[in-house]
């Protein structure tokens, strides 16, 4: 089992100690750092600006088997780039993409095998720009060239302040963002096992967990449990397209039960 805890510099020497006790110092794996929202502004008094959050990420030796090595952009600015190359690949004068075929240029070549843009086209990396005329295998005219969006990978480390730490979408002060949750959830779980959040909050790790074929459990006292959480929650089976949906194909589907425990003092109140 895994444990991931967020905090920031107010509590990290507590929370670092606290964890350690509790989960085992052995345990200790990393202290990921998280981009945080500035809400100070730039002026701040004496002092730098905090600029980022703490996760710590605590795993049992036994289940080290259970890490899956996950990848992030290699930090250079995203753009998109035409798919044409005259010297690369020169094998490769004719690709499908999207069941439209596209023949290249005279002394024109595709930068990628066929394989490979398809793989680019299913992440989503792959557009046809409609502002050029090209002929197609058949002889007809296509209006359209395939571009793909240039973006090396690498194995993610313990710096991800390149994904945004927060999300502003259910209008909750502390919610993860669901791009964040999707790399803790996906790094140290498979599908169909189990996620549990004991501070549920908007209910990011249950939306995320859901839509990543997860188990999930969820614990909440807040009010906010039926404005925010069941809310949301329900959307998600509805197949809403917010965070990471686009990104996982969601439809939507799936189930949920919830359940109220009272406390002590509820149920004398009750009783009399």
């Amino acid at each position: 089992s895994s444990i991931f805890v967020r905090c920031d510099y107010n509590g990290n020497m507590y929370v670092r100690m606290l964890m350690n006790e509790v989960f085992g110092e052995e345990n200790f794996r990393n202290e990921i750092a998280l981009r945080k929202v500035n809400y100070q502004g730039t002026n701040v008094q004496g002092r730098f600006n905090p600029a980022h959050d703490l996760l710590y990420f605590y795993n049992r030796e036994e289940n080290r088997n259970t890490f899956n090595v996950i990848f992030k952009e290699r930090g250079r600015e995203a753009k998109w780039v035409n798919a044409i190359s005259p010297k690369e690949n020169k094998r490769q004068n004719v690709i499908y993409v999207n069941k439209r075929s596209f023949i290249a240029p005279k002394d024109h070549h595709w930068r990628f095998s066929q394989a490979k843009f398809n793989k680019l086209y299913n992440e989503g990396r792959i557009r046809i720009k409609e502002s050029y005329e090209y002929i197609d295998v058949f002889g007809n005219k296509e209006i359209g060239v395939p571009e793909y969006l240039e973006s090396e990978l690498t194995p993610a480390d313990s710096n991800w302040t390149d994904i945004s730490g927060y999300s502003f979408a259910w209008d909750f002060s502390t919610e993860n963002s669901e791009i964040l949750l999707k790399r803790v959830i996906e790094s140290t779980s498979n599908e169909g096992d189990l996620v549990m959040d004991f501070f549920l909050g908007s209910g990011t790790t249950t939306a995320v967990a859901h839509k990543l074929g997860r188990k999930w459990l969820g614990v909440e006292m807040g009010e906010h449990f039926y404005t925010v959480v069941l809310p949301r929650m329900k959307k998600v089976l509805a197949g809403e397209k917010s965070g990471i949906s686009k990104e996982v194909r969601w439809q939507g589907g799936g189930f949920f039960k919830y359940h109220e425990l009272e406390q002590y003092e509820d149920t004398l109140r009750k009783a009399r």
